[in-house]
């Protein structure tokens, strides 16, 4: 049986862990939670109300739960690693909707083992499709697939953009969802 991670949510200190769209739309769900939202990202946003926090680890030690959405990259490459995992603290709790390599995969199955942690909720894996499978006995972890974006919705979306693009690369218009190499 899965044990409640948090009995409330309203109140809780949630950190995001990139506050791109994504990020953004959960802040703005949790806030109506009565959530109090912090966050981390590339860089400090003038228009976002929340604080932000330059490096994650001070952000863990000021949050009761993380919440990771930010994009792979060798920079983020397990961006929560043990030290971020005890900055969160005993209660705390990770979710990952992002990639799985953002987390210490093995470090996170220790801290969860040892009670070091309060709970996970992970829709990502390290090596997917293989979910370590010392995860499967935790009463603290909620696993999913990795298929949260798989709806008929988010299909006919995907079918709008593809279809959209096409139509506008082939009238030498601007690309709807243009994508800058960094």
């Amino acid at each position: 049986m899965i044990t409640l991670l948090f009995l409330q949510l309203g109140g809780k200190r949630v950190g995001i862990v990139g506050l791109g769209s994504i990020g953004s739309r959960i802040a703005t769900r949790l806030e109506a939670f009565g959530c109090v939202i912090a966050y981390n990202s590339r860089n400090k946003k003038a228009s976002v109300p929340f604080p932000y926090y330059a490096n994650v680890h001070d952000l863990a030690a000021s949050s009761d739960a993380l919440i990771i959405c930010c994009a792979l990259s060798n920079e983020t490459h397990h961006i929560i690693n043990k030290d971020v995992m005890a900055a969160l603290g005993k209660k705390g709790v990770i979710v990952n909707i992002g990639r799985g390599a953002l987390v210490d995969e093995k470090e996170l199955v220790q801290f969860l083992v040892r009670n070091e942690i309060g709970g996970a909720g992970l829709d990502v894996f390290e090596n997917e499709p293989v979910v370590p499978e010392e995860l499967y006995a935790l009463d603290n972890v909620v696993l999913s697939p990795h298929k949260a974006v798989a709806t008929p919705e988010s299909f006919a979306a995907v079918q709008e953009v593809i279809i959209g693009n096409l139509e506008a690369f082939f009238s030498n218009k601007p690309l709807l969802s243009q994508v800058k190499s960094e």
